[in-house]
């Protein structure tokens, strides 16, 4: 759409055409082209004319021809400086027309617009000078008149007007010419100020001083047109006295009770400075000066404090204070009030009005044409630097008025030469005023080095800072070295704190001159110069004069001199390294221990520091090395340990800036992590324990700073190893920086197990809080005998046990990370490494936090070993990929029931190998099933060190490959589905709450017709007579397949069962379909594979122990195991199609999984023992021999108090916990479980037919009709991760092993390196053998169903 505008043809037209002027229509952007619109008509006649050239008009501009909605108008104004039509003020500019109207129109003057004012202002002033001169026997017209100046003067300055300050300039200095005027102003002017309790004045009051600068402008013009015509004559004194009258009236005025005309108060002290340059032309200025002294100081004090000093800052502004006579006046004024401002006693200061008028005052002394400022300098100097120093130091750094006191103190310090410095210092009565002088300069300037309080590219006020510091510190060293040097006037802390100043100076950033620029740090150098040689030479020489005080700095000034000798200057380094030497000397002389063991030590604990900040490099280790030799082995005594500590220092100060160099750039905490452990294991190997305690503690704090508090433990853990449990003494190495108040080693190493042990509780290891405990407990018990300690120790150890049982403890996974390209730094580089993850995370959040370790890298797509193209490539490249820990149980939990919480831990905790599962093509691909030569490559990783340990991760030291073939991932496949299915029976069984949709995606992902592909795919590839003879090896393997899909049909049959007892309205066509879906099912799977049937005493409650039930955990393979089978001809021949084969025996229609009475609390525990390369025959033949127990893991829950178990008068209980856990969390137990009636099971009477029929599961799993349901659990905080576990479970496994989420006709790859079939993903998996959701935790519940294989056959 157009934007349209309508416009006129500005040429003229004749007056009757004017009515018919066209408005046209066109496009708004090209209306600011004139060319577009000049050629176009203006009237009708002419559009019509232009019409017949349609040709020549823009194509853009369409006329309106019969427009009659458009209009436009067109206004006039007319604007003269000559002619007014204001009747007001027109009668003013006439005034002597009409003489006696002039009050009026004076009245009435107030009232014209102010736009017509200014049009005419120099006729209206002159009018109104006129009236005044000319009526000067009548003094009402003086008054109207000066009102009338005020509102005029006020007028202009109103910013609408403001713009008319030079017209007002210009007049009163060219064309202003009442010679007397300056009588009548001042007179007037003195009355008003005269007469402020006349409360109806106040308004005209405020509004003349408001207007007083120029009222002055007018005053003083008007007495200088008279001294120029006149000359001097008697009236002067009459002019000076109405000065003074004047200034008398305004002190009277400010005398008056705060309450009475603040406001004209406030307006006095705001205006009134602005006279002064004005006054001074035509009065005396110091006699001005004095009369501006007795103003201020009549001013109350407490009262109107900020306007006074604004009003003191607006008099140092003005020229009367560049005379140096009137600054003699001035200043002592102006400094009394300040004092009051800056007192340590002032309640509430004005610290913003203060620092203006200190830095004006303060800036007008250091200009060079104002005369003599030595001793106003001086003045400021014993009245205001004190208290400016104590105004800094008490004053927040963050106040916005810091900087300015600051640069005031600068100020004053810079305008002081030696002669102020000496006079200053004797000012002080006594000694000890001097020591608290020189302790708070020395505070204070310290404490402003090291915090910036100006800007860092500030550079010019840094810098010239830094020089008036360096000559304070100088002018102060000379102090130091007069008063407080001998022995009974020494002052150890005094001479601490300059040193400590001196070399915070020479060390501050600002100094560092090879930071800048080569041109940046010439111009520093010519206008500065190199202040960190001045200071430095300056600190050598004030150590060299301590003499025998050097003993008392000794190790403290270790630190700071190391500071100063690491400074980048080569001639600062040549002159202070030899302080080394002579603190080495001095220890070693005056100690008594006839060696420099504190020297020694505290040199290395900063020289780790120093260099670990940054500090240091190659040059300066030859230097030290060099230098320190020289002098050691002329020294008599020093020469052999002297030499020995030289090179010590040179070989650490080595190793540590190789440690810097990888560290120094890189703010990771896993990157320190790796650096200090790879520099403690070099100090270890050196037998050097003291600094390898102290990288002990610093990997501790980076551990207990990211909160690892496992791997912190661990680290604390090499500390304690380094202990006995005996009455040694602890040499001081030992104790370190955590110094506990301990005097032997068995109290040491006691403290240190209590914080490992209160480590390992922060990271839930609490099976390794245990062991040390149980250490712990020993000691008490059997050899100090510390009952009390011993109790505490114990019922943490409870509460340890308790926690491993029922406390949520996530298990972490585990990623490799391979850093391939000559890009990763030395320790990485082509190198591979497990990770241990944090809680909760995932792969995705993992990688990422890698990728910003190292944001140049590049992520590598796939998960197979690169070539060695990538390994010598100049890039970074960087894989990762999730691995699976491979779990190493205890010997002691072997073929033991041993709960599923307990083996939990062994899954991600004590492990050293870690596989990966990728599946890859082998033969040629079979278009009609691609599952036939899908096989798996499972790599096993063998790290150096077992997880968890000092760090998060370590390096792969060991690499093995094995692979699988597709009939054994298949039976897997099918293991797990099946005991995915008895889980989640199980759970639906006992607790009725669960919501049912897990369920219903679970039976419609395997029953559905859409997917039964998986048990054809399984037909076409394996039970084929082709396949039998190509594979003769595998007739066992492929019996276990087909037995494990018949054992399905029992359990899905018990899974329809529960979703048809607990199913909506809205869920029943879904359950009819699935009930349809499964008869088919079953009666396909019974005739092919034939019939098995689960006991129902299978899951019956046993009891165990005294106030507790064990509820075994059940897997498929104990399913298998002690179910039914019945094998016909149809097992063997799949043509088979005869009913007859159909069994006639107790479940013969499927098996019936009675209700568990509590439900499982994990996904399941299962131990694997074989080793990773036994072929799948020796694993059948082991199965064979090795008889296998119920379960590997059992659930706890509370039992009630009643002896009778079986009555049927007990009601059933509840367990504490209906969860069910994915593989990562640990189930908590909560509450007392409610009780509900438990019913034993009635013998199974045989059935023919194929109806389903289990009193046991009618009465037991449903509730019967007399006995009411139980309440819904309460709700638990990790109640979402049970409801979702039907859905979630499983799915971990596929970021390990994921063949089984193939698909049979896409073989393109995921995001994480495995093939994806287009069916399953993003939507419900449904395929028994294929789909995500029956993938699950471990691939070792294979072992146990070819157990219950070689035991039926």
């Amino acid at each position: 759409m157009i934007d349209t505008i309508s416009f006129v043809h500005t040429r003229f037209c004749p007056p009757l055409g004017v009515p018919n002027m066209l408005p046209l229509q066109g496009d708004n952007k090209k209306m600011e082209d004139a060319k577009f619109y000049l050629t176009l008509p203006g009237t009708k006649v002419e559009m019509e004319e232009k019409e017949l050239q349609a040709s020549k008009t823009p194509g853009n501009f369409t006329p309106n021809k019969d427009s009659t909605k458009d209009s436009f108008q067109i206004a006039t104004l007319i604007c003269s400086t000559k002619l007014t039509q204001n009747v007001d003020l027109l009668g003013l500019l006439n005034w002597r027309s009409n003489p006696q109207n002039i009050k009026h129109n004076l009245k009435k003057l107030m009232e014209v617009d102010g736009g017509e004012i200014v049009k005419f202002l120099q006729d209206t002033l002159d009018a109104l000078f006129n009236i005044m001169m000319e009526m000067s026997d009548d003094e009402a017209y003086d008054f109207l008149v000066f009102d009338a100046l005020v509102f005029i003067i006020s007028l202009i300055g109103d910013i609408k007007f403001q713009h008319f300050n030079p017209v007002l300039e210009t007049y009163i200095y060219k064309h202003f010419s009442a010679t007397l005027a300056y009588v009548k102003l001042s007179k007037v002017l003195n009355f008003y100020v005269a007469n402020a309790d006349d409360s109806s004045k106040t308004e005209l009051r405020f509004a003349a001083l408001k207007a007083l600068k120029y009222l002055f402008r007018f005053i003083i013009q008007s007495r200088v047109l008279y001294l120029r015509f006149y000359g001097q004559s008697e009236d002067g004194d009459e002019f000076s006295n109405s000065i003074r009258q004047l200034f008398l009236a305004f002190n009277m005025l400010m005398d008056r009770p705060l309450e009475e005309a603040v406001k004209i108060k406030g307006a006095a002290l705001k205006y009134l400075p602005s006279i002064i340059n004005d006054v001074k032309l035509v009065f005396d200025p110091v006699e001005l000066s004095v009369l501006f002294c007795k103003f201020i100081q009549s001013i109350p004090d407490n009262q109107l404090v900020r306007q006074k000093l604004n009003c003191m800052t607006k008099i140092v502004e003005s020229n009367l204070f560049r005379q140096s006579e009137c600054r003699d006046v001035l200043l002592p004024l102006l400094i009394d009030q300040l004092s009051g401002q800056l007192d340590d006693n002032s309640s509430k200061p004005d610290h913003e009005a203060s620092s203006q008028l200190l830095s004006y005052l303060l800036e007008v002394l250091d200009r060079k044409d104002v005369g003599p400022t030595a001793l106003h300098v001086q003045l400021i100097m014993e009245r205001l630097l004190r208290r400016i120093n104590r105004t800094v130091i008490g004053m927040s750094r963050q106040s916005p008025h810091i900087g300015s006191f600051i640069a005031c103190m600068i100020a004053i310090l810079r305008q002081m030469d030696e002669s102020h410095y000496s006079h200053y210092i004797s000012t002080f009565k006594t000694r000890q005023d001097i020591i608290d002088f020189l302790m708070e300069t020395f505070i204070m300037f310290k404490d402003l080095i090291g915090k910036n309080v100006y800007a860092k590219d500030w550079m010019v006020m840094n810098m010239t800072q830094n020089r008036v510091f360096l000559r304070a510190i100088n002018q102060f060293a000379e102090v130091l070295t007069r008063f407080f040097m001998d022995q009974a006037s020494f002052e150890l802390q005094l001479w601490n704190n300059y040193f400590h100043l001196a070399v915070a100076f020479l060390t501050h950033e600002s100094l560092q001159l090879e930071t800048f620029s080569q041109a940046k740090r010439n111009k520093i150098v010519k206008k500065y110069g190199d202040m960190r040689k001045e200071i430095g030479f300056r600190i050598r020489d004030m150590w060299y004069n301590l003499g025998p005080h050097k003993i008392k700095f000794i190790p403290s000034m270790v630190g700071p001199i190391l500071e100063v000798t690491l400074t980048p200057e080569v001639e600062l380094r040549k002159a202070t390294i030899p302080i080394f030497f002579d603190m080495m000397q001095c220890e070693f002389n005056f100690s008594g221990n006839g060696n420099f063991h504190m020297f020694e030590n505290e040199l290395i604990t900063k020289l780790d520091q120093e260099v670990e900040g940054g500090r240091g490099d190659e040059q300066y280790k030859v230097l030290l090395e060099k230098l320190l030799l020289e002098h050691c082995r002329k020294h008599k005594y020093l020469s052999s340990s002297g030499e020995v500590f030289a090179l010590l220092v040179s070989s650490l100060l080595e190793n540590l800036l190789d440690y810097r160099t990888i560290i120094m750039h890189d703010e990771s905490k896993e990157n320190r992590m790796s650096c200090t452990v790879n520099v403690l294991n070099f100090y270890k190997e050196k037998k050097r324990e003291d600094i390898y305690i102290r990288y002990l503690y610093k990997l501790r704090d980076l551990h207990r700073d990211c909160e690892n508090y496992t791997e912190a433990a661990y680290t604390l853990l090499l500390h304690a190893e380094l202990l006995q449990w005996s009455d040694k003494p602890c040499v001081p190495h030992l104790l370190q920086r955590d110094t506990y108040y301990v005097y032997t080693q068995q109290e040491l190493k006691e403290k240190l197990y209590q914080e490992i042990i209160s480590y390992f509780d922060k990271g839930k290891m609490w099976e390794k809080a245990i062991k040390l405990s149980k250490e712990l407990a020993e000691n008490y018990e059997s050899k100090v005998f510390d009952y009390e300690g011993l109790g505490d120790l114990l019922k943490k150890r409870a509460s340890f046990y308790e926690n491993i049982i029922k406390a949520m403890r996530p298990q972490p996974e585990y990623f490799a990370v391979g850093y391939y390209g000559q890009g990763f730094p030395s320790f990485l580089r082509n190198k591979i490494f497990i990770y241990r993850g944090k809680e909760y995370e995932r792969r995705e959040d993992f990688s990422l936090r890698l990728l910003t370790q190292f944001p140049n890298a590049e992520k590598m797509a796939s998960t197979t070993p690169p070539g060695e193209d990538i390994k010598s490539s100049p890039k970074q490249h960087m894989q990762c990929f999730t691995v699976k820990p491979v779990m190493s149980l205890p010997p002691s939990y072997k073929d033991k029931p041993v709960p599923e919480q307990i083996l939990n831990y062994y899954r991600a905790n004590e492990v050293q190998q870690f596989r990966y599962s990728r599946p890859f093509r082998k033969g040629e691909k079979d278009p009609d099933n691609e599952f036939a030569t899908m096989w798996i490559e499972r790599t096993t990783y063998t790290t150096a060190y077992t997880f968890p340990g000092i760090l998060k991760w370590f390096e792969v030291k060991q690499i093995s490959t094995e692979e699988i073939s597709p009939l054994e991932n298949a039976i897997e496949t099918m293991e797990l589905t099946n005991e995915k299915i008895s889980n989640c029976v199980q759970q639906h069984a006992w607790d009725r709450s669960l919501s049912v949709h897990p369920l219903s995606m679970l039976l419609s992902g395997i029953v559905d017709p859409a997917v039964m592909g998986g048990y054809s795919n399984y037909e076409k590839a394996f039970f084929t007579e082709k396949y039998l003879q190509e594979h003769p090896e595998d007739q066992e393997k492929i019996e276990l397949l087909k037995r494990l899909i018949a054992l399905q049909m029992p359990l899905l049959t018990e899974g329809i069962r529960i979703h048809g007892e607990k199913l909506t309205e809205q869920l029943k066509p879904l359950h009819d379909r699935l009930s349809s879906c499964f008869r088919e099912l079953k009666e396909k799977v019974e005739k092919l594979y034939g019939v098995i049937t689960l006991p129902p005493n299978l899951t019956e409650r046993k009891q165990s122990r005294t106030g507790s039930m064990v509820l075994p955990y059940i897997m498929s393979s104990t399913l298998r195991r002690l179910s039914i089978t019945s094998v016909t001809s149809s097992v063997i021949s799949s043509s088979s199609n005869s009913s007859d084969n159909a069994p006639s025996r107790p479940g013969s229609d499927g098996s019936i999984l009675e209700p568990l009475l509590e439900r499982r609390a994990s996904s399941g525990a299962r131990v694997e023992d074989l080793s990773l390369k036994e072929d799948s025959e020796n694993r059948m033949s082991k199965f064979k021999r090795k008889d296998w127990s119920l379960s590997k893991s059992q659930v706890i829950a509370e039992k009630a108090s009643e002896p009778d178990l079986m009555s049927p008068a007990r009601k059933a209980q509840r367990p504490k916990s209906l969860q069910l856990s994915d593989n990562r969390l640990t189930p908590f137990h909560g509450s007392s479980p409610p009780q509900s009636t438990p019913l034993s099971p009635p013998p199974l009477t045989p059935k023919a037919t194929r109806t389903l029929s289990s009193p046991s599961l009618q009465t037991d799993g449903l509730m019967m009709a007399t006995v009411p349901p139980p309440p819904p659990p309460k709700s638990k905080p990790y109640e979402s991760s049970q409801r979702n576990s039907t859905e979630d479970s499983l799915s971990t496994s596929m970021e390990i092993l994921d063949l089984s989420c193939l698909s049979t006709k896409d073989s393109s790859y995921n995001e994480k390196g495995r093939k994806t079939p287009p069916s399953t993903q993003n939507k419900t998996v449904k395929g028994v053998p294929f789909g995500r959701s029956i993938c699950s935790q471990s691939l070792d519940l294979s072992f146990l169903m070819k157990s219950y294989i070689s035991k039926v056959t």
